[in-house]
């Protein structure tokens, strides 16, 4: 029967059209490299299968034609036990061919899986910016099983050319006429599977697609940040109506394509009928008139149902093998995404526990085209990336960290502040200019020792769906229970750990919403401290404290941090008063430098943020007001999640 392959981007009318890709077909053979010995195997099989298959109806045939009219009990009992042996070999055959199928699909779904992980998660922080998860969740699931039906349509095809060969040659040894006859209504086969075939592949991938959108709606409303949204806008009701709108949408082409199906493989069969009368009506002619014995009529019969199936799966089989390719190349297409940011050959690791001296060097930056990272098709319908990188992010920037040092960088939003910051961590390469960390261009480091040697607290933090210990963990996965409470002893958070009915398991749910955010934050900052590195950056890490957790924090900090450098960003000035150089970033530019007195002396800038903050007092009340009603909203959270804690 018709193989359904899911792409949802192909055309029926494309596809008539199209030509095998036969570099595709290439890149994906050698892609199952490590299977082309089980293919053989598995090939073999299916060959052995078609030909053990012609031998029944001939054994019956025997046994029909020439052991009952000669009365051989002798004769019977052979054909008897040489049809047991055909049953068996083909059971066993069909075993055999179902192992090496099921190892080679699924081996090469894993495969494709693991691959597309593996290179995805390395994509730079743009690349996940522009993307949309869901089709990328998708490619990952549909496509790769998609693409796995490359070999499954080979292996068919090889199947059905075999079985069909053997089919046909031993019929036309039987009665060339009957066998004519039974070919006779082949054409309206063909059109009736270029027909309605078509359109059931057609629906399919349409409810695919509609499914796809359904999935996405229902991943992007039901996280916990898109539900709070729905919820604060006051749209359920708007949000439930589209949802069933789409839903409606699934449940409609469900019918459609339930019923396509329902004729299509309903005329096949009475197609099927048609051909098998046929044969018994001209067969019992033959055998009337002495030109044919009954046990070749029987065994006419029996062959003439062998023969439609395969017939019609050929007649399919270059969509089939165009679609699962189509499913191919969208993976290739994710895994040749370019990524910017690689590891040099013979790059250098950075020393376990470095001095921490960061020399940023007249760097400029702006955003690389999104052309040379982005996959076009992963985006939002319609959306080209374009080729030309953005506006100057940051302009000729120049500082110097030393050791234990804390540099505090400040200005309005959009100065580029986390973007410099994003350097350091090598979030981003430099346009121009050089990051170096103790005197090694972080470009020729090794990454993973360039991440053991920055911790970064950013302003929201992200939190696995797990344990409070598993998420500290993250950071040192060796660390024992004593490193976890040393940890959240210094960031103030193990008595309210400590507190919850299941401790350190305590599960913190999605992002991390089951805690407030002021605790998510300290959790965070106990998670960098864990990991011990010589750098520490903290992106606004004390925004979501109250005054009093506020001083808590800054003290433990104070301990924590002391012979380690770091590089604070702060919009409340009152956390980086005891900077030694706090820099502010303007436009792309560090327009002023100098400690706390220093700039306010300067009366620039700086002085002037300080005094909107503090002097002017309006500012400084919306800004304390702000954390207030964030942990108070946070708070109310918290209390409810405790509640269900444990339960």
């Amino acid at each position: 029967m018709y193989r359904m392959r899911y792409s949802q981007s192909l055309d029926p009318e494309a596809l008539k059209k199209a030509a095998i890709d036969r570099g595709t077909l290439k890149r994906a053979w050698q892609f199952a490299r490590h299977y082309h010995l089980r293919i053989g195997i598995y090939l073999g099989t299916i060959i052995l299968s078609a030909v053990a298959g012609v031998v029944p109806p001939l054994i019956f045939k025997q046994l029909i034609d020439h052991a009952i009219p000669a009365r051989s009990q002798r004769s019977v009992t052979l054909l008897f036990v040489a049809a047991i042996v055909v049953a068996v070999a083909m059971t066993g055959l069909g075993l055999i061919n179902r192992y090496f199928g099921s190892v080679i699909g699924e081996g090469l779904i894993f495969d494709l899986r693991a691959a597309l992980y593996d290179h995805v998660q390395k994509m730079p922080i743009a690349f996940f910016t522009r993307t949309q998860t869901g089709a990328l969740l998708s490619r990952m699931n549909n496509d790769v099983i998609g693409a796995q039906g490359t070999v499954t349509t080979l292996a068919t095809v090889t199947s059905d050319v075999f079985a069909l060969g053997m089919t046909l040659t031993v019929m036309l040894l039987l009665s060339w006429k009957v066998t004519l006859a039974s070919l006779m209504i082949l054409p309206a086969i063909i059109v009736l599977d270029r027909k309605l075939g078509r359109r059931l592949a057609a629906l399919s991938r349409h409810r695919m697609g509609l499914n796809a959108t359904m999935t996405t709606t229902m991943t992007e409303r039901f996280n916990v940040s898109g539900a709070l949204l729905v919820k604060l806008f006051g749209r359920p009701d708007a949000e439930s109506a589209e949802f069933a709108h789409r839903a409606g949408d699934v449940r409609d082409t469900g019918i459609s394509l339930a019923m396509t199906a329902r004729t299509y493989y309903g005329a096949l069969a009475l197609m099927g009928s048609f051909g098998t009368a046929a044969v018994y009506l001209l067969g019992a002619r033959s055998v009337i008139n002495g030109s044919l014995k009954l046990g070749a009529l029987v065994a006419l019969a029996a062959y003439v149902t062998k023969l439609y199936s395969p017939l019609t799966d050929l007649a399919s089989a270059r969509t089939d093998l165009l679609t699962a390719l189509v499913s191919f190349e969208r993976v290739f297409e994710v895994l040749d995404a370019p990524r910017p940011l690689t590891e040099k050959e013979g790059a250098t690791a950075l020393a376990p526990v470095g001095a921490g001296t960061i020399d940023v060097e007249d760097v400029w930056f702006r955003f690389p085209a999104p052309s040379t990272y982005a996959v076009a098709s992963l985006e939002t319908e319609g959306s080209v990336p374009g080729t030309e990188p953005s506006d100057w992010i940051l302009r000729g920037v120049s500082f110097r960290a030393e050791p234990g040092h804390m540099i505090a960088l400040v200005g309005p939003s959009g100065a580029g502040k986390t973007t410099l910051t994003s350097l350091l961590s090598r979030l981003y390469d430099v346009t121009a200019g050089s990051v170096r960390l103790d005197n090694h261009d972080v470009r020729d480091v090794t990454l993973q020792s360039l991440a053991d040697a920055i911790g970064v607290v950013p302003q929201d933090p992200h939190l696995f769906h797990d344990s409070i210990a598993a998420n500290l963990r993250y950071a040192r996965p060796g660390a024992t229970d004593d490193d976890l409470i040393a940890a959240c002893q210094a960031a103030r958070i193990h008595d309210v750990i400590a507190s919850l009915p299941e401790g350190y398991d305590t599960v913190v749910g999605e992002r991390g919403y089951r805690l407030s955010g002021g605790e998510k934050q300290r959790l965070a900052i106990a998670r960098v401290l864990l990991k011990r590195p010589a750098i520490v950056i903290l992106d606004e890490a004390t925004s979501h404290l109250d005054s009093e957790n506020e001083a808590l924090i800054q003290q433990a900090l104070a301990t924590a941090l002391a012979g380690r450098t770091s590089v604070v960003i702060a919009h409340r000035l009152s956390t980086i008063q005891a900077a030694d150089q706090i820099l502010v970033v303007e436009a792309g530019k560090i327009v002023e430098r100098g400690t706390h007195t220093e700039l306010l002396d300067a009366d620039g800038l700086y002085a002037e943020l300080y005094n909107t903050q503090y002097n002017g007092g309006d500012d400084s009340e919306l800004a304390e007001g702000s954390g207030a009603h964030v942990d108070a909203v946070a708070g109310q959270g918290e209390a409810e999640g405790r509640a269900g804690i444990g339960s």
